[in-house]
């Protein structure tokens, strides 16, 4: 395992940097410096989203043919690593790094050649639709139905949890086409139009004020069958896949060690960085370290056709826990300046609803208005993409036979 980077490499990491030194304008830095979720509002990622198109780096895992980068699994982390230091907004990961690899993997060329370009060029904006009420972590107890009429199924049940449900025109979803089985048999990986009649969108809260997530029913809604990706009735195969890659197959430890010089900087600049917090610094500083030489490891093992397998499971808990970890520490050096509710001034991913347009003035220090949103929206972390529990029940029984 050779975990240094090669002359080429470090010349690529120039070439990043040279480009995000150009192109990631003001209002983008700014925007992602004040942001309180994980997702950026749909106009923010959409703008950055066109200029990696023109780039030609917006979907670096997919094939060239797709429109991929064509980089190996290094120049993916190095991108990762160069876009958190510069300060980076995420692009939606729904379409490009979750329903565009299953077209990949799993849709035939007819679904290819018209999802995909509509992915990279935004034209659809995805959600994923498998949460239900009843079915969270526990995700193969789904009972969202799907009955054959003819060339179409006829849709009926709930989804919840649904991020950018209100915002997104097409959803892949999981649902229930057998029911005589096993749980994680019969179900069927499906898009459905959003814009279809029978769907209804309602908004979720979230404690840090704003609207992202969205209960999402279906009533009687037709969907092609066209629209069914792989195999009806083997639809945990495809969600599987997709769920490794969503808990493990991004980097955590650039993002991490990026808050953590922020952090440091801003306790520094407002002589609060005692030896105390800096201890507090630097004990998350070496676990965010150990995380990135784990996915490091990850990333040889990748670069030999491996898939994250286990390893998701670990670099989901890791990275969230600490994350959430963060947020605490964020929360301590902002002190008292924490507890106003001032969502106006920050950047959630979303409408806050009875806070658009309002105009009071910030209260306390800038590097203190996000701290509060962001630890109540970090609380998710530890539970979306199969929750912590989950993972570590996973990692028992596949790593431990237990």
């Amino acid at each position: 395992m050779n975990l240094a980077f090669t002359r080429d490499e470090e010349t690529f990491r120039d070439e990043v940097r040279a480009f995000l030194d150009k192109n990631l304008t003001a209002d983008l830095r700014a925007y992602a410096k004040r942001m309180t979720s994980v997702y950026a509002a749909k106009p923010v990622a959409l703008e950055w989203q066109r200029i990696l198109v023109r780039q030609g780096w917006a979907a670096p895992a997919w094939p060239v043919e797709y429109g991929g980068a064509g980089w190996g699994v290094a120049e993916r982390y190095i991108f990762d690593i160069e876009m958190a230091r510069a300060g980076a907004p995420p692009l939606s990961p729904m379409g490009i790094s979750m329903c565009g690899p299953a077209l990949i993997g799993h849709g035939s060329k007819a679904q290819k050649d018209h999802y995909l370009p509509r992915i990279l060029s935004g034209e659809d904006f995805w959600c994923q639709g498998y949460s239900e009420p009843h079915a969270g972590s526990d995700l193969a107890a789904l009972t969202m139905s799907a009955v054959e009429d003819g060339d179409a199924y006829v849709c009926n049940g709930s989804k919840i949890w649904t991020t950018h449900a209100h915002e997104a025109n097409m959803m892949f979803c999981l649902v229930r086409t057998d029911a005589s089985g096993k749980p994680q048999q019969g179900i069927t990986f499906l898009l459905i139009d959003m814009t279809a009649p029978g769907v209804r969108v309602d908004p979720i809260l979230m404690l840090s004020g704003e609207h992202i997530q969205n209960a999402v029913f279906f009533s009687d809604v037709r969907v092609p069958k066209a629209n069914v990706i792989g195999k009806v009735n083997e639809g945990w195969t495809v969600a599987k896949y997709l769920l490794e890659f969503e808990r493990g197959g991004s980097s955590y430890g650039p993002r991490l060690l990026a808050r953590l010089r922020s952090l440091r900087r801003i306790a520094a600049e407002e002589n609060l960085l005692d030896a105390d917090f800096a201890r507090k610094l630097s004990r998350a500083e070496a676990e965010a370290q150990a995380l990135e030489a784990a996915e490091l490891q990850l990333m040889s093992d990748l670069s030999g056709g491996g898939t994250p397998g286990l390893k998701a499971s670990m670099m989901k808990i890791k990275g969230t826990e600490l994350s959430q970890h963060l947020t605490e520490l964020a929360l301590e050096l902002a002190g008292t300046y924490a507890a106003p509710f001032q969502p106006h001034h920050t950047a959630p991913g979303g409408p806050v609803p009875g806070f658009e347009g309002a105009n009071t003035p910030l209260v306390g220090p800038d590097s203190a208005v996000t701290a509060s949103a962001k630890y109540l929206n970090d609380r998710a972390g530890s539970i979306y993409a199969g929750s912590n529990e989950i993972q570590r029940g996973i990692l028992s029984k596949g790593q431990l036979g237990l």
